[in-house]
């Protein structure tokens, strides 16, 4: 579900659906035109929520560095696993809805 924008003859009314539902309760061949949009709250949570997720990674990598840094420290693999899955996280489909595990 998304906000759909359907517009006929100038007026614009807004509704909560699938564009394909949109399309085929208000048909392009009878004059609606459709425009999918984020409503700008939404991009600003989202946009919140990818900042905090950074920080908390960006705090993950400080809190670890000392770990690496160490040749025979035992947990040494899984921790630089751990740092690679942290670096590479924002790009990833799980970003921000699933943290890294240790």
């Amino acid at each position: 579900m998304t906000s759909i924008n359907v517009t006929k003859d100038g007026i614009t009314n807004t509704m909560i659906s699938s564009l394909e539902f949109a399309i085929a309760a208000f048909p392009v061949a009878e004059g609606y035109s459709h425009e999918e949009f984020v409503p700008e709250e939404i991009t600003l949570l989202a946009t919140e929520v990818a900042v905090n997720a950074k920080d908390w990674r960006n705090k993950e990598l400080k809190s670890s560095d000392w770990i690496v840094q160490i040749p025979d420290h035992p947990e040494k693999a899984a921790y630089t696993t751990y740092r690679v899955a942290l670096r590479d996280w924002p790009s990833t489909s799980d970003f921000p809805a699933t943290k890294p595990t240790l």
